[in-house]
């Protein structure tokens, strides 16, 4: 970062169907829950950046800047950001550019999204936005079959076997059941992941992260301190369809991403604490600390395995909050829900540094934020 820019204050409602709350209603919970943690009042926040992908499709409601911004006594200016399930990271990566920029001191991020007042069918092609219009939704994939072919094709070259991919359901699952705001609270045993619905072979009903409702906020400021700084905030982009993509057994936008974010931050992934990862099926979430760099390819799976890996790096703990897998994951909210979770356990634990991955379609858009606790 260019200049010191602190997170002080985080909000967030629960994740999970909420038949009688707006989008509206979403919002302001959220943004009144990270008010009231932060050490201001509401007039002095003097932008907002609102996250969300489906307003549109699924709620008939655009132009959500506006709505967020008449949720505040003296209508700050506001924006909008869409980078499908990313978009609530890149959210904070404006908001941080604003800030950088000297246009604003401090800035209130709040991602929302309601998915369960439509159809399955409805929010499947919804979601299918994220991918490629010509190439990928005209041959019937869906987000489910594009990781479907995606985890046959990483047990085809690696040998992961489907009792082998039941761990990472099952360690979510049980992370969450301490996490108030998860939509799943419930542990689940490794053998009845494989046993619950095939949805996109060879993933299974319970390896797919819930459609959810929910909202979550952070304010940012460079004018007021806290013990959470942010240390890096990177984006990096590939190809929209898997199609044109050289290996479909790793995402390159989240290795490069990375890579930039720890540069940025000057640490290495030795000091990287907590992770929360962008666990959409059970094969990303293995796919993902490989390409972190948290695991050599193919041998992902080794963590949940044995709760470390083949080298002589530490490793963090992963998704301790559930994850999008028993968190849920209304799209708009999660890259933002990732970043309060993360505060939440560096100050927890007393380590230095966390590290938040985030990204939109299979690996299209990838933003990756380090989070320092500047009381260790």
């Amino acid at each position: 970062m260019n200049q010191d820019i602190y997170l002080i204050g985080t909000g967030q409602t629960p994740f999970g169907e909420h038949w009688d709350k707006s989008l509206k209603n979403l919002m302001d919970e959220a943004v009144t829950a990270a008010i009231d943690d932060a050490p201001i009042n509401a007039l002095d926040i003097d932008f907002i950046v609102v996250s969300n992908m489906l307003g549109e499709r699924t709620n008939d409601q655009a132009h959500l800047g506006a709505m967020a911004s008449s949720l505040l006594p003296h209508r700050p200016p506001a924006l909008r950001t869409e980078a499908a399930c990313a978009s609530g990271s890149v959210a904070i990566h404006t908001a941080l550019s604003l800030l950088e920029s000297g246009r604003a001191e401090t800035i209130l991020v709040v991602g929302v999204e309601k998915m369960t007042d439509v159809s399955p069918d409805e929010i499947s092609a919804a979601l299918m936005g994220a991918a490629d219009s010509e190439k990928d939704i005209p041959s019937g994939l869906t987000f489910p079959g594009i990781f479907g072919l995606i985890a046959n094709r990483y047990m085809h070259e690696y040998g992961l076997t489907r009792e082998q991919l039941n761990l990472v359901s099952a360690c979510h699952h049980a992370n969450g059941v301490s996490n108030p705001n998860a939509q799943f609270r419930s542990a689940i045993p490794a053998e009845k992941i494989s046993q619950s619905p095939s949805v996109a072979d060879p993933l299974c009903l319970l390896d797919c992260s819930p459609i959810s409702d929910g909202a979550a906020a952070v304010i940012l400021s460079n004018k007021h301190e806290s013990h959470i700084r942010i240390a890096a905030s990177q984006i990096s982009t590939d190809t929209l369809s898997i199609t044109d993509r050289p290996t479909l057994t790793s995402f390159p936008a989240t290795k490069d991403a990375t890579d930039r974010a720890l540069e940025e931050a000057e640490i290495t992934r030795e000091d990287i604490a907590h992770l929360e990862t962008h666990d959409c099926f059970s094969i990303a979430a293995v796919i993902n600390l490989e390409d972190l760099g948290f695991a050599q390819p193919g041998t992902g799976i080794r963590l949940y395995e044995e709760g470390n890996r083949d080298s002589q790096i530490a490793a963090p703990t992963v998704n301790a909050s559930g994850g999008l897998k028993a968190c849920g994951h209304p799209v708009g909210a999660t890259g933002i829900k990732q970043i309060v979770d993360l505060t939440k356990q560096l100050t927890s634990s007393n380590k230095r540094y966390a590290l938040a991955h985030n990204f939109g379609g299979a690996g299209a858009t990838c933003c990756v934020h380090i989070l320092e606790n500047t009381n260790v």
